[in-house]
């Protein structure tokens, strides 16, 4: 594979990992906050798409990391 396309692949991958996680952070204050406030079953419900975020961050993380392994084969 052409290493110009796996370098923009890798890019798109940790562009959207940085994405994932940025709103996972975002999701989390709004969730403190709620909590700090005295909502504390408020901050737990608005936490509960952290997961997801993190999940996802987490194989596009892989996905770059296998797609530079190959590069280097």
């Amino acid at each position: 594979m052409d290493s110009v396309v796996i370098n923009e692949a890798i890019k798109a991958c940790l562009t959207e990992t940085d994405f994932r996680l940025s709103e996972a952070a975002r999701i989390a204050k709004a969730a403190e906050a709620c909590a700090n406030a005295g909502s504390v079953s408020e901050g737990v419900t608005v936490s509960m798409d952290i997961g997801q975020l993190i999940y996802e961050a987490g194989r596009l993380h892989h996905a770059a990391s296998l797609l530079n392994r190959l590069s280097q084969a």
